[in-house]
Parts: structure tokens; sequence; C-alpha cells
């Protein structure tokens, strides 16, 4: 598959038929979906792995056996035997190298939990928040537990019962619950700092980031969509992260930036234009402020 673009998917029908070439008739609707990975990624190209793309989903894996790497934005890592992975909707994730993957995973839409939620996915599930850890490192009683809930949700999922989708909701709620548990045992400093009134608005700040980098360059465009003033903002941050908004845009904006011209074929023209910068000129200089590097520099480094 050809690198000359990041690829999205707004279904989970969308990326079973493109990317792990399936052709069973998935409902575009389809909320839920849990399985193997070795079933999964029976057809994925070794040699190719999972390109660039996003998913306006979630998805959860657990690798027990095989070969295989990912990359979260742009933090590169091998995964071991037991370690549980994240991948919130619209994260940029890709893997090079996938071969004899033995595991389980599943996709869902935020969306299907909303009745058992009380507030937003991160704010119960703080795994789910974008500055979290996405990958957690089991012990093997811990890799146990979460296997048997895997195993019950894709038996729920197989099942004709009446009931099979609340089921299958408290099943899926059931296996967050314990990868919470097995992430408070790691990050227990991480969940109470996101307590605050001060954390919430932050996370909500970067995750408003994450859907709208590409078009919105301006901090008061951040506020407004809050319903706060730019200063409120501004000071909010900078005291729960020693860092303003505006670095977390232009950061943001480098890396995914740096993520296009290192993963892609596209033009510097073509990737200023998908970032919404006035012009190329405007794109390089920004670049080369932020990097002492210019555009073409960054890539032919890669």
């Amino acid at each position: 598959m050809p690198r000359n673009e990041i690829l999205t998917f707004d279904t989970i029908a969308a990326f079973e038929k493109k990317i792990n070439h399936d052709t069973r008739p998935y409902d575009p609707g389809l909320m839920l979906l849990p399985g193997r990975l070795e079933e999964r990624h029976q057809n994925v190209d070794p040699k190719l792995g999972i390109p660039a793309l996003r998913r306006n989903f979630n998805l959860i894996y657990l690798l027990l056996d095989g070969l295989h790497d990912i990359k979260l934005d742009d933090e590169h890592r091998w995964l071991m035997p037991h370690d549980l992975i994240i991948v919130p909707e619209n994260v940029l994730y890709a893997s090079n190298n996938i071969a004899g993957c033995k595991g389980f995973c599943l996709e869902f839409k935020s969306e299907f939990l909303a009745s058992v939620l009380q507030g937003t996915l991160a704010e119960q599930f703080p795994f789910f928040d974008l500055e979290a850890e996405h990958v957690i490192s089991l012990t093997p009683r811990e890799s146990e537990l979460v296997q048997k809930a895997f195993n019950d949700i894709i038996e729920m999922d197989n099942s004709s019962l009446r009931e099979r989708m609340q089921l299958l909701r408290d099943y899926v709620h059931i296996l967050l619950l314990l990868i919470r548990d097995c992430y408070k045992a790691r990050y227990t400093v991480y969940i109470k700092e996101k307590a605050t009134r001060a954390v919430q608005i932050t996370s909500e700040f970067k995750r408003l980031l994450e859907k709208k980098f590409e078009e919105m360059h301006e901090v008061r465009q951040y506020a407004a969509m809050l319903n706060i003033t730019p200063k409120h903002l501004a000071d909010v941050v900078k005291s729960t992260t020693g860092k303003s908004p505006h670095e977390f845009i232009n950061n943001r904006l480098l890396q995914e930036a740096k993520a296009l011209l290192k993963g892609t074929d596209m033009s510097v023209a073509e990737i200023a234009y998908q970032l919404s910068f006035e012009d190329q000129s405007h794109f390089s200089h920004f670049v080369r402020r932020k990097t002492g590097q210019t555009p073409l520099e960054i890539r032919r480094s890669y």
C-alpha cells in the first residue's frame, strides 16, 4: 500500500474492509467488533504492515505472541507478550511489522457505552486520555483476567440472545473496569491529578486540539468552544502543564508536519494546505523557526 497519505476511517466496517481485507458484509453503522488477532491479521501483508491512519473509534488489543510494533503519533515501540494497547479515537496509528500475532482485539465507538458512562470515556477511564500511557505491560495474572473478559465479549457477540447488545455493553464495561484497575496500580498520580477542574479543562482543550488542530490555530478559537476567555484558558493550561495553549497548538502542528513529511509522499505545498497555513512560505517559516530545518531537510533526514 503506498504511503502517500494518512488514511481516516469513520466506520469499523470501512477499516476492516480496507486494512484487514475482510469481505464480510458488515453493517456500516456497526458500533462494536471483538475478535482475535490471529484472525484479524491473517490478511495483513507482513511486509507492508498497517499504514498511518486514524480511526473515528477506539481500539483495544492484547498481544499474547508474535512480532508487532506500533507507532502512536510520533512515538515508536516494539510490543511484548501480555502488552495491552489502547488506541483512543483519532490518534495517529501505524505498524510496520506484523507477523504471527496471537491475542485479542476490540473496536468500538465511544457512543456505544453512552448509557453506562457518567461523563466522557476519558474521564471515567483515564487510559483513553490523549496524554496517557497507551501501552500497559500486564502481569500473567492480569493478562489471564483480561483474556477471560475478551472471551466473554466474543462469545456474547456470537450469541442470539434477545438482550445481546445490553449484555455486550455490560461486558465491555467490565473489561474497561479491569483495565482501569491495572492502570491505577501503575499510574495513580496521573489519575489523581485529573480530578481537578483545572485539569478537566486542560483535558478538554487537548481533546479539542486533537480534533481541530488542522483548521484551528488560535487560542481564542478553543476558548470560545469551551465557553471561557482566552486568558482563563491560558492560565489554566499553564498552571496544569507548565506550557501555554499556544505551545500545545504549535507542537501538535509540528508533530503532524513531521509525520506527513516523513511518512507520506505529499508535497510541501499539499501539507501546508492540509494544515491550513496561509501558503507554503508561511508553513516553511513555521517549521524552520521550530526546528532549525526546512521541511525538505526534515524529509531527507528520515
